[in-house]
C-alpha cells in the first residue's frame, strides 16, 4: 500500500476527537445521578461515536490518496525485444516511387517507412520496442519499452525534418546498447532502415560483430532503393569487380559475414516495402518470456464512499433523534 500524499496521515490521530469529546446532552442536566441507568443508550452512544470516528478516519484516508503498487507478472507469449533504427538522412524526404492501393502518391521514404513500422508495432502486443534514429549522429529516441502509446509517439517523430549525412555505424552502435541492460527474453533483434550507407571503420565493424553475437542480436537491414539506383543483390559486385564496392554494397557484404543471422530486404516503393516488414513480422514470431504490468489500484474513492455511508448513517440517527423529540414535545 501506498499513497500520493503520505504527510496526510499525521491528521489520523484527529479521527479519535469524536470518542475523547463528551456528549453534549450529558452536560444538559444539573445532577446526573437523578437519571436512571440506561446501558442501551450507553452502547448507543458508544457505537456513534466509533462510526464518527470512523468516518473521519476513512477521509483523511482518502485525501492522502491509497493506492497499491504496479505489479508485473512473467508470461509467456510471441514476439521479440526489437531495436528500430530508422535512418534520418535528408535523402529520406524524397518520395517513394509509384503510390499504394491507398492511393497515397509521392508519399516520401520517411513518411513511408513510419507509417508500416507504426502499422507493424500495432501487429505486436507482446514486444519490447526502442527507436533509434541516426543521420550526422545516433539518437537515442526511446528505450526497450512495453508502452505501445510511447513507441507509436517515437516513430511518427522520426517523420520530421532530416540532416545530411548516414552515419549508420552510430545508429547501429546505439541500437545495440539498448539491450544492455534489458533481461534476454529469448528472441532480439535490431531492424535497419535507410536508403543507403556511408562507409562504417573497421574498428565500428569489429565492435559491432562482437557486440551482435554477445547480445544474441539478429539484424534486418531494409534498404529503400532509387529506382535504377545501385542494388545489393546485384552479381556484378560478387567477383572480379575491380573498381570500389558502393558503400551500400560493402556494407552488404560486411553484414553477410556477421555470425550472427542477418537478412537484406530491398524496397523501391511503398508496396515492396510493406512487404519487408511483413516477412519480418513473419521471422519474429518466437516464443518470449515478457513482464505483464497490472496497474495498482486507487482505493480514494472507496474511502470517500464509506465516510459518506457513516455519515448519512449518523445524519439518520439525528433525524430519528430530533424527530422523537419533536413528538414528544
Amino acid at each position: 500500500m501506498a499513497f500520493v500524499h503520505p504527510w496526510l496521515l499525521w491528521l489520523l490521530p484527529l479521527a479519535l476527537l469524536p470518542i475523547l469529546l463528551e456528549r453534549a446532552n450529558s452536560r444538559s442536566y444539573s445532577w446526573l445521578a437523578m437519571l436512571p441507568s440506561d446501558p442501551l443508550s450507553n452502547l448507543i452512544g458508544l457505537l456513534l461515536k466509533i462510526l464518527a470516528a470512523l468516518s473521519l478516519f476513512c477521509i483523511i484516508l482518502g485525501l492522502a490518496g491509497p493506492h497499491s503498487l504496479e505489479q508485473k507478472i512473467q508470461r509467456l507469449g510471441v514476439g521479440a525485444q526489437i531495436g528500430m533504427v530508422i535512418d534520418r538522412s535528408a535523402s529520406m524526404d524524397d518520395p517513394f516511387a509509384g503510390g499504394t492501393s491507398e492511393g497515397r502518391v509521392g508519399e516520401t521514404k520517411s513518411v513511408a517507412a513510419a507509417r508500416l513500422m507504426t502499422e507493424f508495432v500495432s501487429k505486436r502486443q507482446n514486444d519490447m520496442i526502442g527507436v533509434v534514429t541516426f543521420s550526422n549522429s545516433a539518437m537515442h529516441v526511446l528505450p526497450l519499452t512495453e508502452s505501445r502509446e510511447a513507441v507509436l509517439a517515437a516513430i511518427k517523430a522520426t517523420a520530421g525534418n532530416s540532416l545530411f549525412q548516414t552515419n549508420i555505424g552510430g545508429g547501429l552502435t546505439s541500437a545495440v546498447s539498448l539491450f544492455e541492460q534489458v533481461p534476454d527474453s529469448g528472441s532480439r533483434a535490431i531492424i535497419l532502415i535507410s536508403d543507403g550507407a556511408g562507409r562504417v571503420s573497421a574498428e565500428v565493424q569489429q565492435k559491432l560483430r562482437d557486440w551482435l553475437e554477445r547480445y544474441h542480436l539478429s539484424l534486418y537491414w531494409v534498404v529503400l532503393r532509387q529506382p535504377f539506383g545501385v542494388s545489393i543483390f546485384d552479381a556484378k559486385y560478387q567477383e572480379h569487380y575491380e573498381e570500389a564496392l558502393p558503400s551500400e554494397v560493402e556494407l552488404y557484404y560486411y553484414f553477410k559475414l556477421l555470425r550472427t543471422p542477418f537478412h537484406a530486404y530491398e524496397a523501391e516503393d511503398p508496396k515492396s516495402l510493406a512487404a519487408a516488414i511483413a516477412d519480418i513480422n513473419q521471422k519474429e514470431k518466437k516464443p518470449i518470456k515478457y513482464l505483464q504490468k497490472i496497474p495498482g489500484h486507487d482505493y480514494t474513492q472507496l474511502c470517500y464512499a464509506l465516510a459518506a455511508l457513516m455519515i448519512a448513517l449518523l445524519l439518520s440517527v439525528k433525524y430519528l433523534e430530533l424527530r422523537t423529540w419533536n413528538t414528544k414535545s
